[in-house]
């Protein structure tokens, strides 16, 4: 935490592109820090040794080699990350560290759920087929299913999948969750059940839509494979607005082909951007978004990312607890 100095302005290192329009709430810091901007490695490796709060623009391709500015950085108290991710963030020494990594959770939920209620009515209200016959000129007289009478079983049940589950309970959906510790959701009102991991299949095998919203670490990646789709019903449906090692891809595609689940609507991939060889591209059932649906326009996705992190430094000048703390060894 910052010394009791009040006259004592904080030394704050930021990794991006200095004509960043990203950049514009630092303003509102100008009274509380000495504020340096840079994607120039040898730069940042020299500011570092005075750095005292690092924040990592990263979500927007700034490609700098961390983990040598770490090197240089022996006063750093403090880092945030501006993703809400942190897989590609973290590394051995910054984890074995004793510095707070804090990162954007929560920050980009509204719109990822809003996205994967728009997913599922994709579904539901056969949404491909509109746009075929209407691209057609065909007036195509079919019927729709009702999203109310769906179960919804999400993956990842933090600030996203907590968001998308408020979302589609709206809708009348049933919510089920897979949890690290089921007990504690005995009181949520969301949720219809909760299930541990140990306990996934059993709730593959009745629900009608999966929503992965889960983080990726060593435990959840390809934790949806070839035994969870063979679990689940073939009218069911995935929508992952988490991330996309955390479906197996290749089982996916075959899942997919051989009907052995009816679609899938997704914002992640295993590789991005999607190669135009993949087989998803073509296939119908497929709603694909290339990872955008939670950048949004007004507010600017990147301003409410930035101004959680304003909020967060007063807490920290102000030695209150900082919010959205990462545990390091568990990523996420």
């Amino acid at each position: 935490m910052p010394t009791n100095d009040p006259l004592r302005k904080i030394k704050l290192l930021v990794i991006a592109s200095p004509e960043h329009y990203a950049l514009r709430p630092l303003n509102l810091l100008a009274d509380l820090a000495d504020i340096t901007v840079s994607d120039d490695q040898a730069t940042l490796e020299e500011v570092a040794v005075q750095a005292e709060v690092i924040l990592d623009f990263g979500i927007m391709g700034t490609f700098v080699d961390f983990p040598r500015v770490w090197q240089f950085a022996r006063g750093v108290r403090w880092v945030h990350l501006l993703s809400a991710g942190v897989e590609k963030a973290l590394f051995p020494e910054l984890i074995e560290s004793d510095v707070p990594v804090t990162n954007a959770r929560g920050v980009f939920k509204r719109s990822l759920a809003e996205f994967a209620v728009l997913g599922i009515l994709f579904h539901t209200k056969k949404v491909r087929r509109l746009l075929d016959s209407q691209r057609a000129h065909k007036w195509d007289d079919f019927r729709v299913n009702f999203a109310d009478k769906l179960v919804m079983g999400v993956v990842g049940y933090g600030e996203i999948g907590r968001e998308c589950a408020l979302l589609a309970r709206g809708l009348g959906l049933k919510i089920l969750a897979v949890r690290r510790h089921p007990e504690r959701s005995a009181q949520d009102p969301l949720l219809d059940g909760a299930f541990g991991p140990d306990q996934l299949v059993d709730m593959l095998k009745v629900i009608d839509v999966l929503l992965c919203a889960a983080p990726l670490t060593a435990e959840t990646r390809h934790m949806i494979s070839e035994a969870q789709f063979a679990a689940m019903k073939p009218t069911a449906i995935i929508v992952n607005v988490g991330r996309g090692p955390v479906i197996d891809e290749a089982a996916l595609i075959r899942a997919l082909r051989d009907g052995r689940i009816a679609g899938a609507s997704l914002d992640v991939f295993e590789e991005e951007p999607l190669p135009q060889s993949s087989p998803l591209w073509d296939m119908p059932t497929v709603l694909i978004s290339p990872h955008c649906t939670d950048r949004t326009v007004d507010p600017d996705f990147l301003e409410l990312s930035m101004q959680a992190f304003v909020a967060n430094f007063r807490r920290y000048v102000a030695h209150e607890p900082l919010e959205n703390v990462v545990d390091k060894r568990a990523g996420y």
